[in-house]
């Protein structure tokens, strides 16, 4: 009896030690911003999903009493790309269409992964990884370096993204740079999810999306749950749980840098936050649910072996005037 409650003991004990394992995360703050952060870890990660860029991955960021990112989902499984939080990045996929089925394909911020079958390509699908490459995390008090380096026999890259707090102003600047260390051009978009969760509010009429030229485009949700006016993108209603609203290609803007300028304010909390970027936007995104709302706009890259792509985007947090 006595060895029963022992091997129980210490069966629980183990569990206990398991599921007490905690995701590596990170804080910054420059006296205005702070910013709490999951880091990219193959084993403990918050998230392991096979969609997004595992760096940036931002729990929380507050400015003047206002939250802007945050958890948006119901599920806790950190191979579901749900899992991710705000800013979120993906790349599209090296030579998926090309790559035939139990060979391997490239994911910038991912690694090396393997293709199932003879399905297009699915965003939201996890895939396994094969060589998740290696990922180094240089910490600072105001930013967060993140530099992730994989050799792979068709490409291979390091990339770089700086999650920075500019001090003494409301401005987070997300730095990114891919030098391409193999024999191939890669040639790729990657776009911004973001997942704006501002202020815990729900998706409703009290958010405005603000662009400095008018757009259109035609979309699910239009006219029932949303709408476009000149340059803005309105709700009509606030968004029940299950209801998604999604514009699959904005179009107005042109192909200047100065047209990456998107604006989210709710009005009901004073939460606002400007997007702008050192690149022109190459296709324009815009998805919703009734508990994040995502500008999505893309750049395209190309670069060739031995070169180097940089780029940065630029978010500026600030209170709506009521």
């Amino acid at each position: 009896m006595g060895l029963k409650i022992l091997s129980l003991l210490l069966f629980f004990l183990a569990f206990g030690s398991m599921t007490s394992v905690k995701s590596p995360d990170a804080e910054i703050c420059n006296g205005l911003l702070r910013a709490k952060l999951y880091l990219p870890d193959p084993q403990n990660g918050y998230y392991q999903g096979s969609r997004f860029d595992w760096s940036g991955n931002i729990s929380s960021l507050t400015y003047n009493g206002h939250e802007y990112f945050g958890r948006w989902f119901k599920s806790g499984d950190p191979d579901l790309h749900d899992t991710i939080m705000g800013p979120a990045e993906e790349f599209a996929p090296l030579d998926y269409e090309v790559t035939i089925p139990g060979d391997t394909f490239v994911k910038i911020g991912i690694g090396t992964l393997i293709k199932p079958d003879e399905k297009p390509y699915v965003s939201g699908r996890q895939l396994s990884i094969l060589n998740h490459g290696i990922w180094t995390v240089n910490k600072q008090s105001d930013q967060v370096q993140f530099i992730h380096e994989l050799k792979d026999e068709n490409y291979s890259y390091i990339y770089q993204k700086t999650v920075q707090l500019v001090i003494n102003k409301a401005q987070l600047i997300l730095f990114h740079s891919l030098k391409n260390t193999g024999k191939r051009t890669i040639e790729t978009t990657v776009y911004c999810h973001n997942f704006f969760v501002i202020d815990q509010q729900p998706t409703g009429p009290a958010f405005t999306v603000k662009f400095p030229y008018p757009i259109s485009g035609v979309g699910v949700g239009s006219g029932e749950l949303i709408d476009i006016k000149d340059n803005k993108i309105e709700f009509l209603r606030n968004l029940k749980e299950g209801e998604t609203v999604y514009y699959g290609s904005l179009s107005g803007f042109s192909r200047s840098p100065k047209d990456f300028d998107i604006r989210i304010e709710n009005q009901k909390t004073g939460g606002g936050v400007c997007i702008t970027s050192d690149q022109p936007i190459d296709k324009l995104v815009f998805w919703a649910c009734a508990t994040t709302l995502c500008p999505e706009p893309y750049i395209n890259i190309k670069v060739e072996p031995g070169k180097e792509f940089k780029w940065k985007i630029n978010y500026e947090f600030y209170t709506v005037q009521n």
